[in-house]
């Protein structure tokens, strides 16, 4: 975290969600300006930047600089005009395949020069010079030409990668890597080693393969661990990619990073534990990494090659999108300095909302960290396995999405029961109760001492400041911020606390909240720097810090950025404690001095007996809504005896809601192939664990008795009383009969599957095969139905990319990575059932339906690829 970063939110801050993110806006600017400030240093430090002091420069970072050089910054980061030399770049107008900008090496690496080896084409004439202008289709076959032409046509460019191309002269083979860019179209030429196979577009479900070995083991995991997820990640791409070292780098929400994860090659120094400040990876840099997720830096040592670009263009290229762009010099010396010659980077994104514990969202993933590669010789990654390696990341940062937000979940649990203690504990024993009882509020957010101010009076918990220090912070707030309620700081000095200073390096961090005129409850925090230490204080000695950008000065400078601050005080505590506020706030309100505590108890109980109605209103209303919905409901106490039977279920299965009710959901109402599965359903359910989207299996009655059966996919929701007790569990289904009784026809028949599968019957379910490369085989008249693409516009097309997230656009690349490892794990032979699946239509309705896939094999019983039905809700289903 840069000095200049802090100005903003070390002030003190309120707990609303709008300053929360207004600081963090200024933060973010503020981190730019520090970024640029410690570049335009290290550029004016001369050729050897022997005079750069990254220690000093980034003391000095906090001097604001100007609009153009922020412009400057940001120009050389994302258009610096220079690639690695291990492979060459062209650019061409994407209409008439003109050059406008080519790398100074493309015309020795594309073998433009007369070579020895024999070609098949014709010699090399005028038109084949490679110079701004010339025509790129001329430079290669045929073959490649059209193979250029057929990416530039596609609406997604990066489906397209790789595209083999060979040099027209000596054919010559290499991976051509194109995206658009504002000007044209940008291809990265690498040249193929000698033993690479080629991976074809559809080949990319080789280098998917090679991920899903790894995913496996990711899911194999035990949930609640986010450590030993980042520990399994780091190591298996290690052994993916054959690096020295493979580490997990998180940032923090102070913008800072951190090494969370390492394994490395046991003669290497440890960074396990490291902290660095956020001017080590700048904001342009994290902007780089959202864009391009993958990126390989093959030798720091090795002089980029500049590009040469037409004077029609207003400005350098932009390469942000190029797998080549070279580092700037900053970065390959820091890497230099600490040994490593080559680096592999990929991006850790997550849902900016998951990590707060919210919903999802589009347009809000954000860049939780890195997995970061070393080695400490010239090394590359082919693109295959690069391939892989991005794959990965998209499902890693699925799981870690999911882990984080259970993670929210569970710490918002915590503090909540908390809170309900504390409040028992004011009923109970009045205000002194959340000091001296346990629970207190000490544990509602990590702190190292807590105290309460009430009535010229302190309670300390703790290590706090002493009891005089904690009225004059309370006077101070209420002569300078009278105004604020709640506020929080991770600086006392910056805060503007003029007693900061005596509190020395101990209590840096403070949150305060005002529950009455004149009286607080206090939450205090030591600085940083105690909570922080060397992964290996024995290998990190002071004698290798000399000011030169080095791991080691890193750490020294983020040291000297937290001195006297503590941690942030995050979103989730904040809100526990402006949340806590306000309940003591509300008891505390009506009492004086000659008041007593009686009449506090008494308006809390009136308060109760008002929430308790409604609470009435409210489950009246709740049950007139399930008693009148569409979906089949119903509800069974802690002994599975129905209590609730609502009309829907009732006209399905043929048994009234009076006959229903007291009747055993296990003994009398499923059938016996449904009883284990129902079992185990309420018994996680009455334990708080609920499933989602289980097959049940209901008998009927009555007038539905020549149904034989209803089947109904149902998820299980837990029911609490007053106490938290678990005393009901109410099913929600829905009714898929029809789809299942013809999905077991199907499954019967050991002929041609396609009398099925291509049948207009209404009754076949939507029904999609794709081969071993997910390249779609088959779509029945159900999926035209459903998705308005009929059965030609999609069979051939790459079902993962082409038709869903192309033909049918789904949510987020996060739905796009979970649909692709169902349907490579339905090849590998796991069955995957009832999976929730979504995806616009040809009209853009938004589809919602379960997706259960299976393999797919031949008469010889080898697998050919994968097979895929959708369940559909009426709605859906009969939509025109």
């Amino acid at each position: 975290m840069a000095s200049s970063s802090r100005d903003t939110q070390n002030q003190l801050t309120g707990s609303s969600s709008k300053n929360t993110n207004s600081s963090k806006k200024a933060m973010a600017i503020a981190q730019y300006n520090a970024d640029a400030q410690l570049l335009h240093a290290f550029e004016q430090s001369g050729e050897s930047t022997k005079s750069f002091d990254y220690t000093t420069s980034m003391k000095s970072a906090k001097e604001s600089v100007s609009d153009e050089q922020i412009t400057a910054y940001l120009s050389r980061m994302q258009r610096g005009g220079r690639i690695q030399p291990h492979g060459c770049l062209l650019a061409v107008e994407e209409r008439t395949f003109k050059i406008i900008a080519y790398s100074e090496n493309a015309v020795e690496m594309l073998d433009m020069a007369p070579q020895s080896v024999p070609s098949t084409e014709e010699p090399q004439s005028q038109s084949q010079i490679l110079t701004i202008g010339t025509d790129v289709r001329t430079l290669f076959t045929s073959a490649s030409a059209y193979s250029l032409e057929k990416a530039a046509a596609a609406q997604k460019l990066s489906l397209m990668n790789p595209i083999c191309v060979h040099c027209k002269n000596s054919a010559k083979p290499f991976y051509a890597l194109v995206h658009r860019i504002d000007v044209g179209m940008v291809i990265d030429f690498e040249p193929l080693r000698t033993g690479d196979a080629f991976m074809s577009a559809a080949g990319a479900v080789y280098s998917e393969k090679l991920a899903m070995r790894v995913i496996s083991c990711l899911q194999s995991l035990p949930r609640g661990d986010i450590g030993l997820l980042c520990d399994t990640v780091v190591q298996n791409v290690r052994e993916l990619t054959g690096y020295d070292r493979a580490m997990m780098y998180k940032f923090h929400e102070d913008e800072h990073g951190e090494i969370i994860a390492e394994i490395k090659r046991p003669d290497l120094e440890p960074y396990l534990g490291l902290h660095y400040p956020a001017t080590d990876i700048p904001q342009a840099a994290r902007f780089l990494f959202m864009q391009n997720k993958v990126r390989m830096n093959c030798d720091y040592r090795a002089t980029p090659v500049n590009v040469t670009q037409s004077q029609e263009l207003t400005q350098p290229l932009c390469l942000v999108g190029s797998t080549l762009r070279a580092s700037h010099e900053c970065h390959s010396q820091f890497m230099v300095n600490m040994g490593s010659i080559a680096s592999f980077v990929m991006s850790v994104i997550i849902n900016g909302n998951d990590a707060a514990g919210g919903g999802s969202g589009r347009n809000s993933m954000k860049l939780w960290g890195l997995v970061v590669c070393h080695h400490t010789s010239p090394r590359a990654v082919p693109f295959p396995h690069r391939y892989a390696c991005e794959y990965l990341m998209q499902a890693f940062g699925l799981q870690l999405s999911m882990e984080l937000q259970l993670a929210a979940q569970l710490k918002e649990k915590r503090i909540f029961r908390i809170q309900t203690l504390l409040c028992e504990m004011l009923l109970r024993d009045g205000p002194i109760g959340i000091v001296t009882q346990s629970p207190s509020i000490m544990d509602l957010v990590k702190c190292d001492g807590a105290a309460l101010y009430y009535r010229g009076m302190c309670w300390m918990l703790g290590m706090t400041p002493t009891e005089a220090q904690i009225v004059d912070i309370a006077d101070w707030l209420l002569e300078y911020h009278g105004d604020s309620t709640d506020i929080n700081t991770d600086s006392l000095t910056d805060a503007g606390y003029p007693g900061a200073t005596y509190l020395g390096d101990a209590f840096c961090g403070m949150a305060a909240a005002r529950i009455n005129s004149k009286d607080f409850v206090f939450w205090f925090r030591f600085q940083t720097a105690k909570e922080l230490k060397w992964g290996d204080t024995e290998n990190h000695s002071s004698d290798k810090d000399d000011g030169r950008m080095h791991p080691s000065s890193s750490f020294k400078a983020f040291l000297e950025v937290v001195q006297r601050r503590s941690l942030p005080w995050e979103d989730v505590e904040i809100d526990a404690i402006h949340s806590l506020q306000l309940i003591l706030r509300g008891s505390f309100q009506d009492i004086d001095d000659s008041g007593t505590e009686a009449m506090t108890h008494s308006q809390l109980k009136d308060s109760r007996l008002q929430g308790l109605d409604k609470l009435r209103f409210v489950a009246t209303e709740m049950m007139r809504v399930i008693e009148t919905a569409t979906a089949p409901i119903f509800a069974v106490d802690s002994d599975g005896l129905v209590t609730g039977w609502n009309a829907k279920v009732a006209e399905l299965t043929g048994l009234p809601v009076g006959e229903a009710m007291g009747k055993s959901l296990v003994q009398d109402l499923v059938f016996k192939e449904s009883v284990e599965t129902v079992k185990k359903m309420l018994y996680r359910a009455l334990r708080g664990e609920e499933e989602k989207n289980v097959e049940m299996v209901l008998r009927t009655f009555g007038p539905q008795k020549q149904k034989k059966a209803v089947i109904l996919v149902a998820n299980a929701c837990s029911s609490r009383n007053y106490t938290e007790n678990i005393v009901a569990v109410c099913f929600v289904g829905q009714d898929v009969t029809s789809q299942k009784v013809a999905m077991d026809k199907f499954a019967q028949i050991q002929g041609d599957y396609k009398s099925i599968v291509q049948n207009p019957n209404p009754l076949i379910p939507p029904i999609f095969a794709s081969d071993k490369s997910v390249c779609c085989s088959e779509w029945n008249a159900s999926m035209e139905k459903v998705t308005g693409w009929t059965r030609d516009e999609v069979i051939g097309k790459m079902l993962v990319g082409e038709i869903f997230g192309g033909c049918c656009p789904l949510k987020n690349q996060g739905a796009v990575t979970e649909f692709t490892v169902l349907l490579h794990s339905a090849i590998n032979g796991h069955e995957i059932e009832k999976f929730p699946f979504a995806f616009f239509d040809r009209k853009g309705n938004y589809v919602e339906a379960l997706l259960t896939a299976n393999k797919r094999t031949d008469a010889d019983g080898q697998i050919i690829g994968s097979f895929c039905f959708l369940q559909m809700s009426a709605s859906n289903y009969n939509r025109d």
